[in-house]
């Protein structure tokens, strides 16, 4: 009996802590560098998707995102308008202060507390706990976020959800500067 209780506590430790050995000082010297400001300041769409923690996809949705870096005051300020594949719309807006040369904090009106975050070449690894609505109520929920930036301007976001420690599901989310969308999405002529 002792064994097996042994042997669901290590289990339990695993599944809580994650599998992943991941630190931000990993990517150091990796390029294109990351500075959060100079990719958020101004216009930023971003699709993304939400998969529980068996891999099915729940929800996908669109964001449109205004960035306003300001720096004199070293803040980003981020509002983030979402529209869901179900037609449902929300809106979130960061407040994130640059309080060191690779470290930022961050809050939003349905984030608890305070966000952590630090820059390493081309990613970003930041954590926070949020109120996630879920139906006509909400979940307290934590997100432990990586963002890495791509060579033409892509930026990949994979963040892992956690209630009571335990992995609920996942967010995908892929960002690209408008004017880059712009660029991408025009018709080409046949010669080119």
């Amino acid at each position: 009996m002792r064994k097996r209780a042994a042997a669901m506590v290590a289990v339990m430790a695993l599944v809580t802590t994650g599998c992943s050995s991941m630190k931000i000082q990993d990517f150091t010297d990796t390029q294109p560098e990351l500075v959060l400001e100079d990719y958020f300041a101004g216009r930023t769409t971003a699709w993304g998707l939400f998969e529980d923690r068996f891999g099915d996809v729940r929800r996908q949705f669109v964001v449109d995102i205004d960035g306003d870096w300001n720096p004199q005051t070293g803040v980003l300020v981020l509002t983030e308008d979402f529209r869901y594949s179900d037609g449902e719309t929300d809106q979130r807006v960061w407040t994130i202060r640059k309080t060191g040369p690779n470290t930022y904090e961050g809050t939003a009106p349905d984030v608890i507390g305070t966000a952590r975050g630090t820059t390493a070449g081309n990613a970003f690894h930041w954590t926070y706990a949020m109120d996630l609505k879920v139906g006509d109520g909400s979940w307290r929920v934590t997100f432990d976020d990586w963002m890495f930036l791509q060579p033409g301007g892509v930026l990949l976001n994979r963040a892992t959800v956690n209630k009571w420690g335990l992995e609920i599901g996942s967010v995908s989310i892929a960002f690209q500067k408008d004017g880059a969308v712009a660029a991408a999405t025009e018709p080409r002529s046949a010669a080119e």
